[in-house]
Parts: structure tokens; C-alpha cells; sequence
């Protein structure tokens, strides 16, 4: 069986939260629920080097702004390990070259990441913390379900990778216009609210 639609379904999930795609590969893989996952990913050090990097992940992705710094030092290692994770499973399944496994998991997992980054920068626009707690918790869950589910059903699970990537793609798109109309919004205000002449030349004596 093709292992693609595991390299991209993982790629995506990679670009969220790389650190429990290793986690759950590893554990699936480890526990005899698959035979997909390589030997390197079930490691005992690996493992938990993943899950304390996931609990550290955790804690940093909902305090708002300390989340889109730690989504800018992950800009290389999302799609770094999308990529990784991708050539091991090829790799093992000898059903997919690992140059184009690598290529498909680390492109998709930057693109993810793209959207993640820039939901996130939406999202901080928000006065209260709250959003972002639910919008991480909602992450967490997406990345452990949708990797759960590409272990036992892997095409379904790419199909849906494919179209949460898409929509977040548009949600990307939309969010951005939506931020600078709310920038513009707020210099007009401001512009507004100034006193006349305020800002203007000296009066002549």
C-alpha cells in the first residue's frame, strides 16, 4: 500500500504541532497499531524528547504573543521535521522515493505552519487571552485526531488534511484583509479624534 497519503496527512499535522505528530507515531508504532511507522520514531529517547517538547509546545502555544514568537522560531523546524518524519515513512515503505516524500511532508507542513502563524497573529489582535487557549486547544485536538485517523484509514485522513489545509488557506486570506481594515479602521479614529489644527503649524504672532 502507498504510503503518500500518511506523508501528507502527517506534513500537516507537522506544520501544527510537529512534536505530537512524532509523539503519536511513535507511540502507535510502538504499541503494534500500525506497521507504517519506522523503528527510528519508536525509540524510547525519542519519544520522550517529543513529549517533553510537546508539553513545553503546550504551555508556550496559548499565552497570546508568546505564541506567534514561538511559531516564528518554528518556521524552519515544522517544515524541517514534516520533512523527516516523511522521508522515515517512506523509507520504510519503499512504495514512495524519499526525495519525494520529503518534498511532499516539508511543503505541506509549511504551508500549515503559514496558516497556524498567521491565525495566530489574527488572533492576539483580541484584548482578551481566551482565544487563544481555545484556538490551541483546538489544534492539539485536530493534530492528535486527524493523526489517529490516518493510521487506520490514511486516504480518508488525506482528503481531509487536504481540505482543512485549503480552508485555512481561505481563512488565511480572509483574516489578513480583515486585520489591515482593522488597522485602517483604527488610524482613522485616531485621526479623527485629534483637535483641529493639533499637529498643525505655529499660529503667526
Amino acid at each position: 500500500m502507498s504510503v503518500l497519503p500518511l506523508v501528507f496527512t502527517s506534513g500537516w499535522a507537522s506544520g501544527i504541532n510537529a512534536y505530537a505528530v512524532v509523539l503519536l507515531l511513535g507511540l502507535f508504532g510502538a504499541t503494534g497499531l500500525t506497521d507504517e511507522v519506522p523503528g527510528s520514531l519508536q525509540r524510547t529517547d525519542v519519544l520522550v524528547v517529543a513529549g517533553v517538547l510537546f508539553l513545553c509546545e503546550a504551555v508556550a502555544d496559548k499565552i497570546p504573543y508568546v505564541d506567534s514568537a514561538w511559531d516564528t522560531a518554528h518556521t524552519v523546524i515544522r517544515p524541517v521535521a514534516g520533512a523527516v518524519v516523511a522521508v522515515l515513512l517512506a523509507g520504510g515503505s519503499g512504495s514512495l522515493p524519499e526525495l519525494a516524500a520529503g518534498a511532499v511532508g516539508g511543503s505541506t507542513a509549511l504551508m500549515s505552519h503559514l496558516v497556524k502563524a498567521g491565525t495566530r497573529m489574527a488572533v492576539n489582535t483580541s484584548p482578551e487571552p481566551f482565544s487563544n487557549v481555545g484556538v490551541s486547544v483546538l489544534e492539539d485536538l485536530g493534530v492528535a485526531g486527524i493523526i489517529t485517523f490516518a493510521v487506520f484509514h490514511p486516504v480518508a485522513a488525506a482528503v481531509v488534511a487536504g481540505v482543512l489545509l485549503l480552508l485555512g488557506l481561505l481563512v488565511l486570506v480572509f483574516l489578513a484583509s480583515r486585520i489591515r481594515r482593522f488597522l485602517r479602521r483604527r488610524a482613522r479614529r485616531r485621526e479623527e479624534r485629534r483637535p483641529a489644527g493639533a499637529g498643525g503649524p505655529w499660529p503667526h504672532g
